[in-house]
């Protein structure tokens, strides 16, 4: 790959048409598959746009999700090969994309500096050869897309269950395997076995006759134990994880995985020293696995290793490339700010250019249950509390992606609708609960909102084409880091960001992403400490004691880590020191008794 960046999945909405924006300057990112309305609606949308025929496919058609999704990222296929085949028979003129394609990229890249010789030969045969040997060396970017593993949820016609394949999970990958896509599916936010295992029935993540993959596997995974162990039970099945890609646990944007104490340093450090030792392992699973169906396979396949998280300066992101040996790293929420290359509706994209520190937290309001990365100012958490005065909190629940709910009903239902806030509140006023028990348990319901609407309207408003009676009320789940940013940016511009051109952080007072990330886990502990003041068992002591104990190990390891880049020009050490031990201070200060 010529860039040593991508742009993570956005939400459900944010980059479902990123690809179409930056694959053809050969820039890989990732669109969610959750939402087949909203892909479907997509495909319309682009296709009157691009003057294809449209064919809709109705919901009610059999295997409709699968077929859908296929549709779309089968339009998204042709549609990029058509824009970079076009691109690159571009003539090499100051100004035309294919210049744009070359001048994007990093200073590092080979493909760059053989395009900036050749824009210093004379004209001639020879420049015309360099030219041709340029454009056989342009990649697309990679369309690559995501599925959370278990956001899995059954479905039913006329009260029958339609079986395990048209689970929405399942039917999510069946349509990115039948599509024409050569890339990649990330798999996050948990295993599943059920969805896992199924993968298997498909050729195109086994090896073809040239011991090549035409579609691969990314893990998704925030330490190196669940990597191995979700890597491990695939390659048991003939599948190979072709890369694991690191998030930080709390750094990040959208839901929020936090490890038990793990900091993003040492979880690097660890996939650096064993990452050989779990190649070998692995492929010899593999090998195995791929013998018993009849496929010979002599060489091991190769494995990136890609971090993302609250990267926010070209000094860490060079950092991390280097020291930890990466592949790549993941650039997400910042990308918000840039409308070339997400859907952020103007009054979101307003308020985020206005935002302070304050404004982006940790917060109960995914249906999922797992903490979820907020912003203060959304037009959704408005709503919801305009809901909550008119005495009618929660949302009505038209797409049903995140039901999961048996406590009130038989089939499942979603925390943030009407219906289970309005049971759930019945049930706590008959609890005979204490004002502050109830206050707090309350607070918790009402908390949740509708993600299904909430993270696509924004694109569906900069689209124009929200249905009349359409919520279009916008959430939005950044990542902390995208405080510091604080205009609109080109694409241009942010890429020249990332590989130091320019900085678009000048002056800007901005801790070190490690040291933000550890900030971060303090916190945490601190707030789970008081959550369980009242039901303090020997138990939990237990999990919050060794979760501190990891901390403070990450904080050795950091001191160690800063005094061996002591040397570097690039990483401002005496103030990492400074920032580190004013963190020390705040994490000695958690009694945990």
């Amino acid at each position: 790959m010529s860039h040593t960046f991508h742009i993570p999945v956005l939400g459900l909405g944010y980059s479902i048409d990123t690809p179409l924006k930056v694959s053809k300057y050969g820039v890989s990112s990732v669109l969610s598959i959750v939402d087949d309305e909203l892909v479907e609606r997509m495909r319309e949308y682009h296709s009157n746009q691009n003057g294809r025929v449209f064919n809709s496919i109705s919901k009610i058609e059999t295997d409709s999700r699968s077929k859908r999704i296929t549709a779309y990222l089968n339009f998204l296929s042709t549609e990029i090969t058509t824009q970079f085949e076009l691109l690159r028979q571009q003539e090499f003129i100051k100004g035309n994309d294919i210049c744009r394609y070359f001048e994007l990229l990093p200073e590092s890249s080979k493909l760059k500096a053989g395009y900036e010789l050749m824009m210093d030969y004379p004209e001639g045969d020879s420049k015309k050869i360099f030219q041709d040997i340029l454009r056989k060396g342009m990649k697309l970017g990679a369309v690559d897309v995501n599925i959370m593993a278990k956001v899995d949820k059954m479905n039913f016609v006329n009260d029958e269950y339609t079986g395990d394949m048209n689970t929405d999970a399942l039917a999510a990958l069946r349509g990115f395997a039948e599509s024409n896509l050569h890339s990649s599916v990330i798999l996050s936010a948990g295993m599943n076995p059920r969805l896992y295992s199924y993968i298997e029935s498909f050729e195109d993540f086994l090896p073809n006759k040239d011991a090549e993959l035409n579609k691969k596997i990314i893990l998704k995974v925030s330490d190196f134990r669940s990597a191995l162990i979700q890597a491990k039970f695939l390659a048991k099945k003939g599948l190979w994880v072709s890369e694991f890609r690191i998030e930080s646990g709390l750094n990040c944007g959208g839901h929020a995985f936090a490890t038990e104490g793990y900091l993003l340093g040492p979880i690097l450090e660890e996939f650096k020293v064993k990452k050989k030792d779990m190649l070998v392992e692995l492929f010899g699973i593999y090998q195995s696995a791929l013998t018993q169906k009849g496929i010979s396979l002599t060489n091991k396949p190769a494995q990136r290793i890609s971090v993302q998280g609250g990267i926010g300066t070209a000094a860490e992101h060079e950092f991390l490339l280097n020291h930890y040996q990466l592949d790549a790293a993941g650039w997400g929420s910042p990308f918000l700010l840039v409308p070339e290359v997400t859907n952020v509706d103007n009054a979101t994209l307003k308020q985020l250019t206005f935002s302070k520190e304050s404004d982006f937290y940790l917060s109960g309001s995914s249906p999922l249950g797992i903490q979820f990365n907020n912003f203060k100012n959304s037009s959704i958490d408005a709503l919801r509390l305009k809901r909550i005065e008119q005495g009618r909190p929660g949302s009505p629940c038209t797409k049903k992606y995140l039901v999961s709910n048996t406590e009130f009903t038989t089939a499942p239902i979603c925390t943030a609708s009407r219906e289970y806030q309005h049971k759930k509140i019945k049930s706590l006023k008959a609890a005979e609960l204490t004002e502050q028990e109830y206050e707090k348990q309350y607070n918790a319901v009402v908390e949740k909102v509708c993600l299904c609407e909430g993270l696509t309207s924004a694109t569906y408003i900069k689209y124009n084409i929200s249905k009349p009676k359409e919520n279009k009320a916008v959430a939005i789940c950044p990542g902390p880091n995208l405080a510091y940013f604080s205009k609109v940016y080109s694409f241009d511009e942010m890429v020249g960001h990332i590989y130091g051109k320019v900085d678009l952080l000048t002056k800007i007072e901005r801790p070190h992403f490690f040291i933000k990330e550890l900030n971060l886990y303090i916190d945490y502990l601190q707030n789970e400490l008081q959550q369980h003041l009242q039901n303090f068992n020997d138990k939990k002591k237990k999990q919050l004691n060794n979760f501190k104990f990891q901390l403070t190990e990450g904080v050795n390891y950091y001191k160690q880590l800063f005094n061996e880049v002591a040397d570097h020009a690039s990483v401002q050490v005496k103030d990492l020191y400074d920032q580190l031990a004013i963190s020390k201070v705040k994490l000695d200060s958690i009694i945990i008794d």
